[in-house]
């Protein structure tokens, strides 16, 4: 999960590199061989850096899940791997920062929104279909998660290594108790539920209004219900429509005027919201693929339920339909690579099955290979509803060259209404449509 705290950084980089047209130099960049071998075996003795992300409860969480398959693809190849666990916070600043030098790792994760931005730079080795014979193939892959690769017409920048969606998280024993039945499907129900599980320091929704990349998610689904979208055919911002700013209104209200969520997840920036859930503070919370970091605060999967992200009708189907944006985390090699083939066995490797049910099932996340998909490890039934989601309600975020800094200047546009929201200012429609026509002038030419 990715944080808004560097935004400022996030965008002058990103500005960077585009202001560059930055086309990745010939000096190198990634691991050397250490070996002094060119022959036999293609890769043998090379290391590889790897920068991961941080999916699992903590950073040495992740370096602990990690390190044994690492070893194993040692043990298969001889190509030792340098892991660098790298929090969300950082990642982006940290792989712009390459793009830019040159000095890159050879592998990297990258969240599969950012995708075509870093497409765009040229820093990612495209994944043409040579490129994917060497991996075994493109037809592995789940449509949705290749579609959240790169660019439409062109080759993907990366391939997916975990697959999310977002559902509506709701605590079974607050809603029996409060007369609930069942999860709402409207946001009008949501609206209406929430008030009735609001009291006592309780709250009816936790949302993580700190956080730039949730408020985008959010704000993308929103519109997307409303037939709208944040791009237009060309690539130009469109975000201060009416139907944009409807969205956005909607998101901030569950603070400002439904005081369904508390003033202080204006500040949330840190996955506070799966605490509040947890631990019985909010009944409610719209999350990615959240059941590790929930049984790490305590709660059972037989506490919680998890529904589809109401629609603004009930059976609403097409853009109206659309609960959640195409989430998870891309496997990209750098273009500088000096071990490009090598880099090539490491991904073949992290997405082969029996890898991806072992790391999709350790985080919680789903496998974007259609082969590991039918594992037991993801027929539990808060999986199977994050699978339906993503096969039939899921939609991918804008694959524009400018969609990190869409996140960027939207995600803070939010940020700041939420805080206006926890201070007991209005939030009206003009003030909403002001936001966002702001970021809208700050965005580079498309």
């Amino acid at each position: 999960m990715r944080t808004s705290s560097t935004s400022s950084r996030l965008l002058a980089a990103t500005a960077l590199v585009a202001a560059l047209g930055l086309t990745v130099s010939a000096c190198g960049g990634g691991s050397k061989d250490n070996s002094g071998d060119s022959g036999g075996k293609s890769s043998g003795g090379k290391t590889l850096t790897y920068w991961a992300s941080n999916q699992g409860t903590s950073l040495d969480n992740d370096k602990a899940v990690l390190t044994p398959e690492l070893k194993k693809f040692e043990q298969q190849t001889g190509i030792k791997v340098k892991l660098e666990v790298i929090p969300w916070s950082d990642l982006l600043n940290r792989i712009l920062a390459a793009a830019t030098s040159g000095q890159g790792p050879d592998v990297l994760n990258i969240g599969n929104t950012w995708s075509a931005s870093l497409q765009a730079t040229g820093a990612l080795l495209p994944f043409d279909d040579a490129t994917f014979a060497k991996i075994g193939g493109k037809d592995r892959f789940a449509p949705a998660a290749i579609a959240s690769a790169g660019a439409a017409g062109k080759d993907p920048a990366a391939v997916p290594i975990y697959s999310m969606a977002y559902g509506l998280y709701y605590n079974k024993k607050m809603f029996a108790d409060a007369g609930i039945a069942a999860p709402p499907k409207t946001w009008d129900e949501l609206v209406a539920d929430g008030k009735k599980l609001t009291k006592d320091g309780h709250y009816g929704l936790a949302v993580e209004g700190g956080n730039g990349s949730e408020n985008i998610h959010h704000a993308f689904v929103l519109a997307k219900q409303r037939g709208s979208d944040w791009f237009d055919a060309s690539g130009k911002a469109t975000f201060d429509t009416p139907a944009n700013v409807a969205a956005v209104k909607q998101y901030v209200d569950f603070i400002a005027a439904d005081k369904i969520a508390a003033k202080g997840n204006a500040e949330y920036a840190q996955n506070q919201t799966i605490t509040d859930f947890a631990t019985g503070k909010a009944a409610m919370m719209m999350w990615q693929s959240a059941a590790t970091s929930i049984k790490s605060h305590g709660m059972t999967p037989d506490q919680y339920g998890v529904a589809p992200v109401p629609t603004q009708t009930a059976g609403a189907t097409g853009d109206a339909g659309v609960t959640s944006m195409v989430a998870g985390i891309n496997l990209a090699v750098f273009k500088n690579s000096k071990n490009t083939d090598g880099a090539l066995q490491f991904v073949k490797f992290m997405t082969s099955t029996p890898e991806q049910k072992i790391l999709n099932s350790t985080y919680g996340s789903l496998p974007p290979v259609k082969e590991a998909q039918g594992d037991p490890a993801f027929q539990t039934p808060d999986l199977k509803v994050l699978a339906s989601v993503l096969g039939s309600s899921a939609a991918p975020l804008p694959q524009v060259a400018n969609e990190s800094q869409f996140e960027t200047l939207v995600g803070t546009a939010v940020k700041d209404l939420f805080a206006d929201a926890a201070a007991g200012k209005d939030v009206t429609t003009d003030s909403v449509k002001a936001a966002l026509t702001k970021a809208q002038q700050q965005m580079p030419a498309s």
